[in-house]
Order: structure tokens, then C-alpha cells, then sequence
């Protein structure tokens, strides 16, 4: 079907090792939802329900769930996002992937038989219309929600939805509050937690480019940032690596003048972590190359994409882990197709390789969908909690009745030379930092 990344035979088998998968973890009890194994698409649920119940197939025996989802009337998952705003950099490139998801879905027979419907309601980035935009889709019978790639700015919406009995799922808020300890049993989140992100920057920056002294450079503004500082210094000291200075500053800050010049007076940094988000941290790295300070800087996949790299012309020695490379060098085709596909429908690249996982919350829901052999919530949820290792766009991911986020799932690590950015590699931490809920 789509342009550049059509649904091939490839495809198709992929979408059913995906379920054969899920119906090995779960056993018979969901023979019903895993049946269909036949190349048409829409698999025979019918005559799996006769072969678990020793009756014949073709007097139409239904069971409860076949009666209750069977029908024409789509699947409707609702997106609280920031289609306006700074987080419009984020959430939209997730939300054109969640729709491409969504094709590639229903152009295989949908969920259960039903089609999959995406509707949206605009946040502004703005915290206080979450629940506002939440409601919106809600009311307009939104099954699940998408909230956006934020703890502080995804869980207004997220309350509303655990509040309604909905399931939520942030494309990619870091924090490990962002689940059934900061928000409820029905939030979860695409994103891989920065415990494990600190891990594989600090391992990046101690084994691959030998840095040793580290200053760390926080915006404090949300608590992404904070996590993800406060497991770099926990994890780089653990590799043999030594804090030699810290700093904090706000993201709506004009000026950093004062902490560039103690950066200045440390001796032997040859590695600044910065735990920042644009537009802020773009602002931030302009002083510091400006100040002449040249020392290489790793920073995060919130400083994804090279659409604010205007701010900082020619760019370099700067580092971050994301989900994928947008620029066409991405070992994985998948990826490079997908950059394509979007390209192409909506004029320009996406802004920030964070939108992949936004293909990758589809994946799950309507695999957590088809395990339960419903949409209530209920079910949903226990299949998700029981998810492990399955094989999505973003790579394997598991969640836990605990654990809603991913801990150990591998990350792109790209550069910034001149201006340019390149894939390094793909790493997955062998070390992660404490989990704080």
C-alpha cells in the first residue's frame, strides 16, 4: 500500500510472527484472538473457536468476545498532543507515524477484524490543557490515549485517562514516573527510561571516546532532566570516570553567562553532559560555542533532529542516543523507508527521530488488542503487562505489571560534525542507573 513502504508478503509475515509470539507467551486461553494464520489477512477466528471447543465451524458458533468485536465500527485511539507549541517538534512526526501504523494495520484486516481510527485534540503545549484535550477524545470515544513524549507535559492527559479507565501510552516520556507509580496501572510509555539512556551515553562517551572528566550541565525545568543527570553521575563514576563540575540553569533562561564561566575556570573537562530540551538547550550550546568553549558535549535524544541547528551553525563534537537515524544512514531499511514515506506526504523530513515511536505505540496496543480478544481495558492491560521481548519497529520491548517503560532496549547513537549528522552505532547498556519512581 504506502508510498515507499508498501505492505509486502514481508510484511505480512512479520505481523503474524508478531501475534504467534504473543500466543506463545500467553497459552490457549487466547487460541480465539491467534487463530487466523491463513495469508488472506483476516485470519478464520471462527474455525479456531471449533477446534478449542470441539464443535463444528460452520454452524457460526460465536463466542463472547467474537460477539462483542465483531463489527464494522473502528477501533478509535485518541492523541492529547502538542500539535502546536515546542512539543509540536515531537509529537507530530509521532503522530503521522502512529498514522502510517494505522494504514499498514488496517490494510492487514485491522484489529480483531475492526479498523483502527486515529482522532486528535491539540494541547498547545501547554500542562494545563492535557486534561482538556484528553476529555476531547475521550467523549468522542477514543478507546485508548496518546499523550505526548513528556512526563510533566504527557501526565495531565494520562490522569485523565487513568481517571476514565482508559489506557494511555506516552510515545516517548523518559521518566520512569511515567507509569504504574507516578500516574496508575494504565499508563505506559514507548520510551526507553533514562536509567537506561545515562547508561549508554555514559558508556558511549567512557569506552568509545575515551572521555574521563565529566562536567554535568542540568536544566532543571522538567524531570526528564533531572533523571537523566542523576544517572549519569551514578553510572559514570561506575565505568572509572570522575565528576569534575555541575551546574543547573532553566530552560527559559536568556543567559548562562554565569555558568559558562565556572565551566570555564574547571580544569580537565573534556566531556560536558547536557541534560536539556530545545528550544532552551539549543540556546544554551550557542553560548558555549560562542564562548569558545570547544569541549565535545553529549546530550539526549530531546535534542534530536537538525531543525534547530540553525542556532548553532556548524555544529560539532556533539552526541545524543535516539531511536533511529532520519538522515538515510540507518542500518535498519525499515527506518530509511519510513523517513521516506513521511517525506513525501507531508513535504519535508520529520523533525526529530522520536516519531518512531509513535509507529511503535500502535504496534503494541493493537498486538495487546488481538492477545486479549478485546478492547476493555482490563484485558488490555494484563496483556501488555505480559508483554515480553516483542519485536517492534523501535526493537524489543517488554513491560511488566511494575514496569511500563523500557530498560534495556538498544539506541542509536548519532554525531554532529560540521553541521552534519552521521550514525555511529547502536549500543544497548550494559550498566543503567537506579530506578526512581
Amino acid at each position: 500500500m504506502g508510498e515507499g513502504f508498501a505492505v509486502s508478503k514481508r510484511r505480512r509475515s512479520w505481523w503474524r510472527y508478531l501475534l504467534v509470539t504473543l500466543c506463545v507467551a500467553v497459552g490457549s486461553s487466547v487460541l480465539v484472538a491467534c487463530g487466523g494464520s491463513d495469508d488472506s489477512g483476516g485470519g478464520d477466528t471462527g474455525a479456531a473457536t471449533s477446534e478449542a471447543t470441539g464443535e463444528e465451524g460452520s454452524g457460526g458458533t460465536e463466542t463472547a468476545a467474537d460477539t462483542a468485536e465483531s463489527s464494522d465500527e473502528p477501533i478509535v485511539i485518541g492523541a492529547a498532543i502538542g500539535e502546536s507549541g515546542w512539543l509540536e517538534a515531537t509529537d507530530v512526526p509521532a503522530k503521522v507515524m502512529e498514522e502510517f501504523a494505522i494504514e499498514d494495520i488496517n490494510a492487514e484486516g485491522g484489529v480483531l477484524g475492526r479498523p483502527l481510527k486515529l482522532i486528535t485534540a491539540d494541547t498547545a503545549s501547554e500542562q494545563a490543557q492535557g486534561s482538556t484535550a484528553a476529555l476531547e477524545v475521550i467523549e468522542q470515544g477514543a478507546e485508548m490515549v496518546i499523550v505526548s513524549c513528556d512526563f510533566d507535559y504527557g501526565s495531565p492527559a494520562a490522569l485523565v485517562a487513568q481517571e476514565s479507565d482508559k489506557i494511555a501510552f506516552s510515545t516517548c516520556a523518559g521518566s520512569p514516573k511515567f507509569g504504574v507509580q507516578g500516574i496508575g496501572p494504565n499508563a505506559y510509555t514507548m520510551s526507553n527510561g533514562t536509567p537506561a539512556l545515562a547508561g549508554v551515553l555514559a558508556e558511549f562517551g567512557y569506552e568509545e571516546k575515551g572521555f574521563r572528566n565529566a562536567y554535568m550541565l542540568l536544566d532543571d525545568t522538567i524531570d526528564y532532566d533531572k533523571t537523566l543527570c542523576a544517572g549519569l553521575e551514578e553510572v559514570w563514576p561506575k565505568l572509572g570516570g570522575k565528576i569534575v563540575g555541575r551546574d543547573t540553569y532553566k530552560n527559559e533562561d536568556a543567559s548562562i553567562a554565569s555558568q559558562i564561566s565556572r565551566l570555564k575556570s574547571t580544569p580537565d573537562v573534556d566531556v560536558i553532559f547536557q541534560c536539556t530540551y530545545n528550544p532552551g538547550g539549543a540556546q544554551a550550546l550557542r553560548q558555549l560555542r560562542n564562548a569558545g568553549v570547544d569541549t565535545p558535549v553529549i546530550g539526549s535524544e530531546s535534542q534530536d533532529g537538525d531543525y534547530w541547528l540553525n542556532a548553532v551553525p556548524n555544529l560539532s563534537d556533539f552526541y545524543y542516543q535516539t531511536y533511529g537515524s532520519m538522515f538515510g544512514d540507518d542500518p535498519r531499511p525499515q527506518f530509511n523507508q519510513l523517513v521516506t514515506r513521511y517525506t513525501k506526504k507531508v513535504g519535508e523530513p520529520p523533525a526529530q527521530a522520536l516519531g518512531f515511536t509513535g509507529y511503535s505505540v500502535i504496534e503494541m496496543y493493537a498486538a495487546a488488542v488481538e492477545k486479549a480478544g478485546t478492547t476493555e481495558t482490563a484485558a488490555v492491560r494484563e496483556a501488555l503487562d505480559e508483554m515480553e521481548d516483542v519485536p517492534l519497529l523501535v526493537g524489543p520491548t517488554t513491560f511488566t505489571p511494575d514496569t511500563h517503560i523500557s530498560l534495556h532496549r538498544p539506541m542509536v547513537i548519532m554525531e554532529v560534525q560540521n553541521g552534519k549528522h552521521d550514525y555511529v552505532e547502536t549500543r544497548t547498556p550494559k550498566v543503567i542507573s537506579k530506578v526512581e519512581y
